[in-house]
């Protein structure tokens, strides 16, 4: 029954996974790739980091795992913030629909 739970669970992160690579292929600029790839990547890498620890138990592996979700939980957000203030900062454009723009004010 534990192994069902844990494909379950790591059916799902892959899931989240193909839809944030869906997302960094179809969404219009820089911006909106990185909050899908962000968001989508990192829950789907962290469910499936979960399911292998679900699978595995408290063993090495399982311990790794952990490890391996904490280290994705903190810097993947950290990461994609810092690419996206950069590019900002750079100059690199807005999609034309955007609705309004933090940093230098709505349009």
């Amino acid at each position: 029954m534990r192994e069902v739970i844990a494909f379950i669970i790591m059916g799902i992160g892959v899931t989240f996974d193909f839809l944030g690579c869906l997302g960094l292929v179809r969404l219009p600029d820089l911006y909106n790739r990185l909050q899908a790839s962000t968001k989508c990547v990192t829950l789907g890498t962290i469910l499936i980091m979960v399911g292998v620890i679900v699978f595995t138990g408290w063993n090495q592996i399982g311990f790794k795992a952990l490890l391996t979700l904490l280290f994705i939980l903190i810097t993947s957000p950290t990461a994609s913030h810092a690419l996206a203030r950069g590019a900002y900062k750079a100059g690199v454009k807005l999609w034309d629909k955007s609705v309004c723009d933090q940093y230098g004010g709505e349009k």
